[in-house]
């Protein structure tokens, strides 16, 4: 298979501008892929160092050799987002960091699969290439696409399908998958997936196995939960100043990251919005925007699978300049600082 690992990273303007007002230290690229986001962040702020992880070997191997010109600023771990704050640990420890200097400054999840995961066939990933039916971002352990497929039961997969949008014939697609088994390779499934719709249907909203391929895949990689515990994380670690930013490409990732946000931004007070807070919650963060910020139309001109993508982001407040607690309006959202 081959190495090359070419992507453009979605909103790097964006990120590079959030993450430019983060104080020196080490900026974690959690998703580190081609290397474009970790790049741009390395070229345009000479005072961080960036630790790159990615559970990919592939993009490894692709994202060494990008980043070999910046010598012992980029440092390039394969991980998953459940082991990302032992994987801090232990960079830090390597680099003899201070105890007052440990943590992160800036942080950077960029979700979802690649453009090189999608265009290449052999990863099984695409519904539009036929191929064994993979979908591992790490294709050396776990299940795969075929085994959740060939193993799971109807209610599993209409649950499965269900949570990632497609409602109204994911009991028709489960029997449909089960009637067929075994399913090895992606071109079934998505012949299986399209037969199983109405021809009336199938003639709007894209390809109908879209939904379907997202499901298995986010199943197959264990994404949610791998996001939940990767945040939590990131945000533990995070230093006073330092933001967390994060693009997502479907609503489940949005909703958690959206939640895992406003929890952390109001320390979960429920007071009266306005009101002075009586609960005791002390919000250790603030959001630094209203809501998610999307490309421009621009990027996604240029750029179509750009077009999902939506941005949030949250700070790690100052020492000693925590929200003093005015009700569940101490949440700080307002526009970038």
């Amino acid at each position: 298979m081959s190495q090359a690992f070419p992507h453009e990273p979605v909103m790097a303007t964006e990120v590079v501008d959030l993450l430019g007002a983060v104080p020196p230290g080490l900026v974690l690229d959690a998703t580190l892929g081609g290397a474009g986001h970790a790049r741009a962040l390395l070229d345009a702020n000479p005072g961080i160092t960036l630790l790159g992880l990615d559970r990919d070997p592939i993009a490894v191997v692709a994202a060494t050799g990008e980043l070999a010109v910046f010598g012992n600023r980029a440092i390039i771990r394969r991980s998953r987002f459940d082991s990302l704050g032992d994987v801090v640990r232990q960079v830090q420890d390597e680099l003899g960091t201070p105890d007052d200097q440990r943590g992160l400054t800036g942080v950077l999840f960029d979700l979802g699969v690649s453009s090189p995961q999608l265009d290449v066939a052999e990863r099984g990933f695409s519904y539009r290439r036929d191929a064994p039916l993979d979908m591992r971002m790490d294709p050396t352990v776990g299940r795969t696409g075929a085994d959740v497929v060939n193993t799971s039961d109807e209610d599993t997969l209409v649950q499965l399908f269900a949570d990632n949008g497609e409602t109204r014939f994911a009991r028709r697609i489960a029997r449909a998958i089960i009637a067929a088994r075994p399913i090895t390779t992606t071109g079934q499934l998505a012949d299986v997936v399209r037969d199983a719709i109405p021809a009336a249907t199938r003639r709007t909203g894209g390809h109908p196995a879209r939904r379907v391929f997202q499901a298995i895949r986010i199943a197959v990689n264990e994404e949610l939960d791998q996001l939940h515990t990767g945040l939590d994380a990131a945000l533990r670690l995070l230093r006073p100043g330092g933001r967390c930013v994060v693009i997502s490409y479907h609503s489940g990732e949005d909703r958690l990251v959206k939640s895992t946000f406003t929890s952390a931004s109001t320390d979960d007070c429920h007071c009266p919005p306005g009101l002075p807070c009586v609960c005791g919650a002390d919000p250790q963060f603030r959001l630094v925007l209203r809501g998610s910020r999307k490309p421009t139309d621009e990027e996604v001109a240029r750029n179509r699978r750009s077009e999902a993508a939506r941005l949030r982001v949250i700070e790690r407040l100052p020492a000693g300049n925590a929200s003093a607690g005015t009700g569940s309006a101490a949440s700080g959202n307002g526009e970038v600082a």
